[in-house]
């Protein structure tokens, strides 16, 4: 998550200054160190692009700082590959009605307690919270939610409430390794609800 902002102070001679964000709040620490090296020494007034993180001590601080007009460039470029995106996560959606599909397709041809459905919504419900979390935690640079929680939630049955907040959100939307280790819960957890409820099963538990 990139932020942007002015440079309100900067020593020059010990390489430090202060950002002042554009949507408000706190001023950052920035360091030179941060900064690209084509860049340049930093002026005061000079619109910035950066990314925020949090140093030992929990105070936040920028880092992989550029002018903006070079973001800007480079955000251009990132947009002209949007659209692709944006409709692979619109498709993605339709796993939503294919699982009700199923569900009822399972329902009808097996016994399913109807506590299952609630269990489902509950879960979806939870999930959404915790990606909203997750996203204001990453826009105020504090501690975020853990992949791992966010993946066991959904292997348990929230998939659906994470998807429809990955979109809403446009959050853990893009990330390849994540968006793989997701689709795997997704299918683990359909896999499992089949066989939960299956004859065989069944029989076998009997």
């Amino acid at each position: 998550m990139r932020f942007e902002g002015t440079l309100k102070t900067w020593h020059d001679d010990r390489g430090f200054g202060f950002i002042e964000p554009t949507q408000g709040g706190d001023e950052i620490f920035m360091h030179i160190k941060v900064c690209r090296r084509d860049m340049g020494r930093p002026q005061v007034g000079q619109r910035l692009s950066f990314e925020v993180e949090l140093n030992p001590q929990g105070k936040k601080r920028a880092k992989n700082v550029e002018p903006l007009r070079a973001a800007a460039t480079r955000a251009g470029s990132t947009r002209r590959r949007a659209p692709s995106s944006a409709s692979s996560g619109s498709a993605s959606l339709l796993a939503i009605p294919a699982f009700v599909l199923m569900y009822l397709a399972v329902a009808m041809a097996w016994r399913v307690p109807s506590e299952v459905a609630l269990f489902y919504a509950g879960a979806s419900l939870l999930c959404m919270a915790m990606y909203a979390v997750d996203k204001s935690a990453a826009v105020a640079g504090r501690w975020r939610v853990s992949e791992s929680t966010l993946l066991t939630l959904g292997l348990i049955g929230g998939w659906p409430g994470a998807l429809v907040a990955q979109q809403m959100l446009r959050h853990k939307s893009s990330k390849a390794s994540f968006r793989v280790s997701f689709w795997g819960t997704v299918v683990l957890n359909m896999c499992g609800f089949v066989a939960l409820y299956s004859p065989l099963l069944a029989s076998w538990r009997a």
